[in-house]
């Protein structure tokens, strides 16, 4: 194993964190916000080294860009972080048994966790501060489309960690290629939790190769229903702000389904979209409802549903009842996100009953499964896995615990 020393060197650094109170964490935290706004200019450079090596018609562009406001918008999550509760030391169960024995069930840190991630930038920060925060040291894979933005990024941070007396090595940025990729699945020992954030097949390749324990981060291929009773209003603004506030995330919108009552209504629900451009794929009865009322309209085909574009591209399916959208969306969600549009509770309420996904909305966009959005400062992925954590993971969800027993002397029968 090539990485060995590097994988030794952040198992021993894990176990210094212990040692540093949340109060100097929160103060490197901030420390860390301040240095990247102090030094934009320099992680910009790095990030258009990147950029420049990518076409701008590739939807995986929007993630990999880096800009000042994002910046600032990654350096407030830091702080936001840094001013939460500490997840460790929660006592989440207390007895003591019938021998006189105690017991305390007690959160503690993973200890080392790796990051697998693609043309997301942003991710380094985000993961350093949440695993920072709660006491775990981190390995981080990214891609080769990020990686001078992530080394610059590793760079200040361990400047910084240097600067207050603490290793540098409870974060490690592993090099961007594929060999790194399955070292770090092969790591038993020495990282204690992998979590992958990307697309299906990243997704898959990590699940299936793994010796060490995976949190599986899914891909999102979402849905939203707008019922028989929807709000047209209200309609405009959720899809609009679902499908083209970042097409490339993976909360935004790939498929709207409408009931065939409302079809009358799709020219006014897709009348925002038409300014982003955003190429409509619509089945027979979407597509009359839409020819010449809307310009860029083709006819979908049967690849078009359960498709995560991450692109300004949209499916429109028409259904027939409640009951038809949710057949749809449990052959075609990913258990990311689903929404409903609909001023009818009855409805709302069957629809978040039956739908089988980590976040399900009534009359709101998908746009707001996201950690800071959740009031979790930021987050470290979302699992639409059922085993462990689901939906946004952020600090409480990247801890486990350990019973300390205390006794007086007694023996077990």
């Amino acid at each position: 194993m090539q990485l060995k020393d590097t994988f030794e060197r952040v198992k021993r650094a894990s176990k210094s964190l212990a040692l540093l109170s949340d109060e100097q964490r929160n103060e490197i935290l901030n420390a860390v916000a301040d240095a990247i706004i102090a030094n934009q200019a320099r992680i910009l450079d790095a990030n258009a080294q990147d950029l420049a090596k990518m076409s701008k018609d590739n939807p995986l562009y929007d993630r990999l860009q880096l800009t000042e406001s994002r910046l600032e918008g990654i350096a407030s999550d830091m702080r936001n972080v840094a001013t939460l509760p500490s997840p460790l030391g929660h006592i989440t169960k207390q007895k003591t048994l019938p021998n006189g024995l105690r017991l305390c069930r007690v959160s503690v840190p993973f200890g080392v966790i790796g990051m697998i991630y693609e043309a997301r930038p942003n991710v380094t920060f985000d993961v350093f501060s949440l695993c920072f925060k709660s006491g775990n040291a981190c390995v981080l894979k990214g891609g080769k489309d990020a990686d001078c933005s992530n080394r610059e990024e590793v760079a200040l941070i361990h400047e910084i960690l240097e600067k207050y007396g603490v290793s540098k090595d409870v974060v490690a940025l592993l090099p961007a290629t594929h060999e790194a990729t399955g070292e770090m699945l092969n790591a038993v020992g020495y990282v204690d939790l992998c979590i992958p954030r990307g697309g299906r097949k990243l997704i898959d390749f990590v699940r299936d190769t793994a010796r060490i324990p995976v949190i599986e981060t899914g891909a999102g291929v979402v849905n939203t229903y707008f019922d028989a009773e929807g709000d047209i209003e209200m309609g405009k603004a959720i899809i609009n702000n679902a499908k083209t506030r970042r097409v490339s995330v993976c909360n935004a919108l790939d498929c709207l389904l409408i009931h065939e009552s409302r079809l009358t209504d799709l020219p006014a629900l897709c009348e925002k979209m038409a300014e982003k451009q955003v190429i409509i794929y619509a089945d027979n009865q979407a597509y009359a409802a839409l020819d010449g009322k809307y310009p860029l309209l083709e006819h979908a085909t049967a690849d078009s549903f359960g498709t995560e574009f991450m692109d300004y591209k949209l499916a429109i399916k028409t259904v027939a009842s409640l009951d038809e959208a949710l057949e749809h969306i449990d052959q075609n969600g990913s258990g990311h996100s689903e929404a409903i549009i609909t001023m009818n509770e009855q409805t709302a309420r069957k629809f978040q009953a039956h739908v089988d996904a980590a976040c399900v909305y009534w009359n709101a966009p998908t746009s707001f499964t996201d950690g800071a959005q959740f009031g979790l400062g930021a987050e470290i992925g979302i699992s639409t896995q059922k085993l462990g954590p689901r939906g946004p993971m952020a600090l409480e969800e990247i801890t486990t615990y350990k019973w300390l027993i205390e006794g007086e002397g007694q023996t077990r029968p």
